[in-house]
């Protein structure tokens, strides 16, 4: 007879960490709803959140974090070789992106498009902020939306929250044009009148907004646009 396992996309009610996620975002997601995500698959006895939440609790994230192979995971949480790689593989590449974005310092615009250059091979919209400590170091960086630039869509809510979750002292914007001319489009010019003025009454101060086209780069602040009107 064959085992059945149960999946994360089939926790009743539609509320499982991966419907939370496709809703919420991934920052509304707790750690162990996170880890459910990536298992996908449970045990015949157990869901991927439960056995999430079982780990969880158990060692906490900081153990995880010192699990250094397969067959000490599986010994440590009793769970499967399979899992132990995802687990495994997930930690891995968490640390290289956090290592990489740790210690760069964004004290120009040419760092800015070196830093984020591969936006420009991206075929849609894609609105990025960059949480930055009082040295100008990164502390966060988050793609806040996806799709042509608006108000509607690039709420100072979503912009804002992170640099407040990470104690931000400032923040620089950036977003790419699939169409390869980094020209900014009026929309561009008022969405980054309107998060500078928010950032002031939040004394987070908007440093720059960089836009990325295909072979070039444009600095609103160093053109003297950032909170200017529309030049008609």
């Amino acid at each position: 007879m064959a085992c059945h396992q149960q999946q994360i996309k089939n926790l009743p009610g539609g509320k499982g960490p991966r419907e939370k996620l496709k809703r919420l975002g991934s920052g509304a997601l707790a750690d162990d709803e996170l880890l459910a995500v990536i298992l996908t698959r449970g045990s015949k006895s157990e869901d991927p959140l439960r056995i999430a939440q079982r780990i969880m609790e158990s060692y906490g994230s900081g153990a995880l974090l010192g699990a250094g192979d397969v067959e000490c995971l599986r010994q440590l949480y009793d769970v499967g070789e399979v899992h132990a790689c995802q687990i495994l593989a997930c930690f891995e590449l968490g640390r290289r992106f956090f290592q990489k974005a740790k210690g760069v310092y964004l004290r120009a615009p040419e760092a800015v498009y070196e830093y984020l250059r591969s936006m420009s091979r991206f075929n849609k919209e894609a609105f990025r902020g960059l949480y930055l400590d009082v040295k100008g170091g990164i502390v966060h960086d988050e793609i806040v939306s996806l799709g042509t630039l608006t108000m509607n869509l690039v709420h100072p809510r979503e912009v804002f929250r992170p640099a407040i979750e990470y104690s931000a002292a400032s923040i620089i914007l950036v977003h790419n044009h699939p169409s390869g001319d980094p020209t900014p489009s009026a929309e561009d010019l008022r969405v980054t009148r309107q998060l500078v003025e928010v950032g002031k009454l939040m004394d987070i101060e908007v440093l720059d907004h960089v836009i990325i086209g295909r072979e070039s780069f444009v600095s609103l602040r160093r053109k003297g646009l950032m909170g200017l009107g529309v030049s008609r």
